[in-house]
């Protein structure tokens, strides 16, 4: 039996997966993401649907689908959606991203949102693990497939938000516009003030006209230490 925690006081209960803990990424993501006005998202690479989780707390007019490659992570997220009642909003498939002209009708969402893996697997170091070296390294997905998959099952005019490192933001940018996703929006994630940043945030438009809003950086401490204000507000916590 899975163990629910609530993600804060009054929130959401979620269980982790073994192999894919609840990290910053997916919660600064979920935060950044846009949901006025949508109604259809997916969740490329789901995992135990943390992401499409907070989306739907967010906004009840949202139906959230999670695509997840490895069945126990797909189930999972199944048990998370029942365990807060959003089975009727939420939908698991368990499919592998490169195969989603199979498994969908192109513009099928109106929002696309994926937390993908950093690493090319020529590139740095990946775990023995299995299951953790797919979820951080480009070993059954690569940049190219996810932003593949974003553009055939965005609509015209509907978004794909990313997080993603900032040493391959050009590589990211390259891959969105190629596949007709004109990066709208964008916002570094910084540790400290004076910190390079650690994370990217971006948001594509399917169709878009050219034009980026650069957003103030995101600081995750402030000045003594703790969780910036924002960090707390992301979080619940004030």
């Amino acid at each position: 039996m899975p163990e629910f925690t609530a993600l804060w006081e009054g929130g959401p209960a979620f269980a982790q997966a073994e192999h894919f803990r609840l990290s910053t990424d997916c919660v600064l993501l979920a935060d950044f993401v846009n949901v006025a006005g949508r109604k259809r998202g997916i969740d490329l690479g789901c995992a135990s649907g943390a992401i499409a989780l907070l989306l739907l707390w967010r906004s009840p007019r949202l139906h959230m689908t999670g695509l997840e490659l490895l069945e126990d992570a797909a189930e999972l997220a199944e048990k998370n959606m029942e365990r807060n009642a959003l089975q009727d909003r939420s939908r698991i498939i368990c499919g592998d991203i490169r195969r989603h002209r199979e498994l969908f009708k192109s513009g099928s969402f109106d929002l696309v949102a994926a937390n993908p893996p950093y690493f090319p697997v020529e590139r740095g170091k990946l775990s023995p693990d299995e299951k953790r070296s797919g979820a951080r390294g480009e070993v059954s997905c690569s940049l190219e497939d996810i932003c593949a998959a974003a553009s055939y099952l965005c609509c015209t005019g509907g978004s794909f938000s990313v997080v993603y490192k900032p040493e391959r933001l050009s590589e990211l940018f390259c891959a969105m516009t190629a596949h007709g996703l004109e990066p709208k929006r964008l916002r570094l994630v910084c540790y400290r003030q004076d910190s390079a940043p650690s994370l990217v945030l971006v948001e594509g438009r399917r169709g878009g006209k050219p034009g980026l809003d650069i957003l103030p950086p995101l600081i995750l401490t402030g000045p003594d230490g703790g969780d910036s204000q924002e960090v707390l507000r992301i979080y619940h916590r004030n």
